[in-house]
């Protein structure tokens, strides 16, 4: 239907409500855009994961109105029955609570000879988008009406909007207080739940407080306009707003910021405070930032292949160390949309072949490093077969006509280099343990490591350089943070799996060089050469620090090193205390100098850090 047609109908529905009186109702916005979350608006109802009914039916002249629910969707669509020919339903959908809407989504009319009929799904949230949605039904049968707004509330678990801050499990101010004709404008949360109030001091009859809430990061916040306002009472001289979540594990919104505003009586401008996330602890403050650019329609962390399956590993690391599982269903949903074919552009600069398989073999080989923590965190089989295939393939390109062995690092055979061998030792190792009566790729990881070890990849101060010459010798190239991490990571996993005490003094001795060295550590905190002076590291290097915590915290805990988790401590503390903002982005330099890079790709790594230190 034409915009202007919706348009009309609206208008004429704004008219034919204000004439019944049924409902009062502000004026339709324009029409909709389609929102794609879990699935993409026009689903049919048969396809529904639940249904369920979270507000009262509406009578329309002896028709039922109706609104179902399925929550594993987060999905909506409405029903009209008991009717006749032409009675028609359609839902309305809102994001700024009701004030503005979509109208007529899905409309239908009752055919002839049927006495009911339904819309398709809408969804009710848009977490790509980072708006928070209401829905309803409505129904026309000789006159119009709708149903409730469905969920006008936020919880997160047991804390939902609206509770009083007398409840509330602690005090904090997360940032400083703003002051407006006198009055003092603060903002309190309690963090471990989550939630938060404004409160305004040293005023008048007449002055009030209120929160705005947004769902990225403060650009935006039509949802959450001028939450729990209220106004100073006559003689008094204070007042607070109730308390507001800061997630929506429903609507698979996290990361919600706040703000608290005020406005002094005689006045009409008004104050606020910087926006601020909650920290229930370290992990989890960092674990909701990330997910907050989590695109939930494409089940990826968009624009970078590889840094995705580092990402989603490090959420399952999360999950495994906290207890914590909000974000288990992005393990099967990062599965799901991208074990599949994509054209170059669709998700790497490179095609991917199905499989997750491209023709960078490391990049591959991170998914096989993905898809094995997620068989350990939650044993499902097809996460062990997918590892399997993705490094099955990445065995393909182990070659002794060059350098005696290694894996090149891309399908033109052009560098074998220190990642990409790093991964495929850690790989086969890590298959050897978890299949039962394996042989064959034990036997691949001993002969990998024999080579790894004789490569010389490894130089004479215990550090880890790039890769190979073409004449087969250390080509002096950087030291990174992840190749010495992953060297370490795999060397621990071969001597837990065969006992054999010469793998176990290698994870030493390069965790102990890097340590040491200034190439990784200056001042006790871990520092790429980019992270230093007037540098940049780019979106690959943003995430080499994670990897590299990863696979230190496994030596830590595979024997008991108190100087290794010294290390890990002292690199959370600093991240925490220096590298963070009041929305708990965490950046590329966790020593905290500038200038400084944040995305989600330093997010990922600082999680690593924060969850080791767990």
């Amino acid at each position: 239907m034409p915009v202007r047609t919706h348009r009309i109908l609206g208008g004429l529905l704004a008219l034919a409500l204000a004439l019944a009186g049924l409902v009062a109702l502000p004026t339709p916005s324009r029409a909709a855009t389609p929102v794609c979350a879990l699935a993409c608006d026009t689903l049919d109802p048969s396809k529904a994961a639940q249904e369920t009914f979270p507000v009262p039916d509406r009578n329309i002249n002896g028709r039922i109105l109706r609104l179902h629910v399925s929550d594993p969707d987060d999905m909506a669509w409405a029903s009209i029955d008991n009717g006749v020919t032409g009675d028609s339903v359609w839902l309305d959908r809102s994001w700024d609570r009701g004030a503005t809407w979509e109208p007529l989504l899905g409309k239908a009319s009752i055919p002839s000879t049927w006495t009911g009929t339904r819309t398709l799904m809408y969804n009710i949230t848009d977490p790509v988008g980072h708006r928070r949605g209401w829905i309803r039904a409505c129904g026309d049968a000789a006159a119009v009406t709708c149903t409730d707004w469905v969920y006008p509330k936020v919880c997160d678990g047991a804390s939902c909007d609206g509770a009083d801050p007398a409840t509330a499990a602690g005090d904090e101010r997360p940032v400083p207080a703003t002051t407006l004709f006198g009055r003092t404008i603060s903002l309190h949360m309690d963090q471990r739940n989550g939630t938060a109030w404004g409160v305004i001091e040293n005023g008048g009859a007449g002055d009030e407080i209120w929160l705005d809430r947004s769902w990225d990061g403060g650009a935006t916040w039509p949802e959450g306009s001028s939450l729990g306002r209220t106004s100073v009472p006559s003689g008094g001289t204070t007042t607070r707003t109730l308390m507001f979540a800061t997630r929506d594990p429903r609507g698979l919104l996290y990361g919600g910021a706040v703000r608290a505003c005020g406005r002094e009586a005689a006045h009409q401008e008004g104050s606020c405070t910087a926006w601020a996330r909650p920290a229930p602890t370290r992990a989890r403050a960092a674990a909701d930032a990330l997910m907050a650019s989590y695109h939930t329609n494409e089940g990826w962390w968009r624009s970078s292949w590889w840094n995705s399956a580092v990402a989603l590993t490090a959420l399952i690391d999360f999950a495994d160390r906290t207890g914590r599982h909000d974000y288990d269903w992005i393990v099967s949903r990062t599965f799901e949309q991208n074990n599949g074919v994509f054209p170059a552009g669709g998700r790497s600069s490179d095609p991917v072949e199905g499989h997750f398989i491209s023709r960078a073999i490391d990049d591959a080989a991170w998914w096989g490093v993905a898809w094995l923590a997620a068989y350990d965190s939650t044993h499902d089989r097809r996460y062990l077969d997918e590892a399997v295939t993705i490094t099955a393939y990445v065995h393909q390109y182990w070659d002794t006509g060059t350098c005696g062995g290694g894996v090149w690092w891309n399908r033109e055979r052009t560098y074998k280099n220190a990642v990409t061998n790093g991964l495929y030792l850690w790989l086969t190792t890590a298959l050897h343990q978890r299949i039962p009566g394996d042989t064959v790729w034990g036997e691949r990881a001993r002969t990998a490591a024999n080579w790894y070890l004789n490569s010389g990849m490894i130089n004479s101060a215990g550090l880890v350089n790039d890769g190979l010459t073409a004449g087969c010798a250390n080509n002096g190239q950087t030291v990174w943070s992840y190749n010495q991490g992953l060297a370490i990571g795999a060397f621990t996993q071969l001597w837990r799996g065969t006992g054999e005490s010469r793998y176990l003094d290698t994870a030493r001795r390069l965790a102990d060089a890097a340590l040491a060295s200034p190439q990784l550590t200056r001042d006790g905190v871990l520092t790429e050469s980019c992270d230093t002076g007037t540098a940049s590291c780019d979106d690959n290097q943003k995430q080499f620090k994670g990897i590299f915590m990863r696979h230190l915290d496994d030596l830590a805990n595979a024997i008991g090193s108190a100087a290794y988790r010294a290390y890990i401590t002292k690199q959370a503390d600093s991240i925490w205390g220096t590298d963070r903002d009041s929305l708990n982005r965490l950046g590329q330099r966790w020593a905290g100098t500038r200038p400084n890079q944040t995305d989600w790709r330093t997010q990922a790594s600082a999680l690593e850090a924060l969850t080791a230190a767990q």
